[in-house]
């Protein structure tokens, strides 16, 4: 046995983020905003100002209606709405509704090294998919990732936090210190799932969405932190 492998955890419950994590997600959103923004052209406002204003936009929205594309089309939608001097035309709703529509119509791009890590994982431990947003969105993107016969189960949640993780900790029977969270996020990944009394394991995604941002906190004692450059990093730990 090669001394990597003498490092390797045995029997292991991995639970695993899905956008930014096993494929790319929040790339397309960039775009359909940048595209958005160009729109608007605002005269007052720079890009950095409106984006901003789409922030807040997208913070309430979410509060209200929670995640997936349609929430993102209404906040963009409020967002024209508070920052044009012109009202919102059947032309123009058409027109902004068609930038969040080009995410819905983006092939799934699996990022490096998770197909073969993943498919290599599941042969020996337990690999459940836990993430939030849209049911019916979210399980169409991993029908068409190719890795839904990798699961164990595919936990949809509406918010991923602390409370989250400890009903999912109950539901699976999981033992916390034999139990690891995977994800690019600190707001939804790491901090609640440490907070819950498991395991992390961040991953870093150079576009992260920013209201995911959040200081990564530290591992409480009994617990493990750590943070991988590439996904296919994990052989080495499982």
């Amino acid at each position: 046995m090669t001394a990597q492998n003498a490092d390797r955890l045995l029997s292991q419950t991995l639970f695993f983020d899905a956008d930014d994590t096993l494929w790319e997600n929040n790339i397309y959103f960039e775009r359909a905003i940048a595209a958005f923004i160009s729109y608007l052209d605002h005269r007052v406002h720079t890009p950095e100002e409106v984006r901003e204003h789409l922030n807040v936009c997208e913070r309430a929205t979410i509060a209200e209606h929670g995640y997936g594309l349609q929430s993102f089309r209404r906040s963009l939608i409020a967002c024209f709405e508070r920052l044009s001097s012109s009202p919102v035309t059947p032309e123009k709703h058409a027109r902004i509704v068609s930038f969040a529509n080009s995410i819905a119509e983006a092939e799934i791009e699996l990022l490096p090294g998770v197909g073969a890590t993943i498919a290599e994982l599941a042969t020996r431990h337990r690999v459940i998919l836990v993430t939030k947003g849209n049911l019916e969105e979210q399980t169409d993107k991993l029908k068409r990732s190719g890795l839904a016969a990798h699961f164990a189960a595919v936990e949809v949640l509406a918010e991923k936090n602390t409370e989250a993780y400890l009903e999912l900790i109950e539901r699976h029977a999981c033992e916390p210190a034999c139990t690891w969270m995977i994800g690019n996020s600190p707001r939804s990944d790491i901090n609640p799932s440490l907070a819950a009394g498991i395991n992390a394991i961040f991953i870093p995604h150079d576009f992260t969405w920013v209201l995911e941002h959040e200081t990564v906190n530290p591992a409480p004692e009994g617990r493990v932190l750590l943070e991988l450059p590439a996904f296919s990093d994990l052989l080495y730990r499982f």
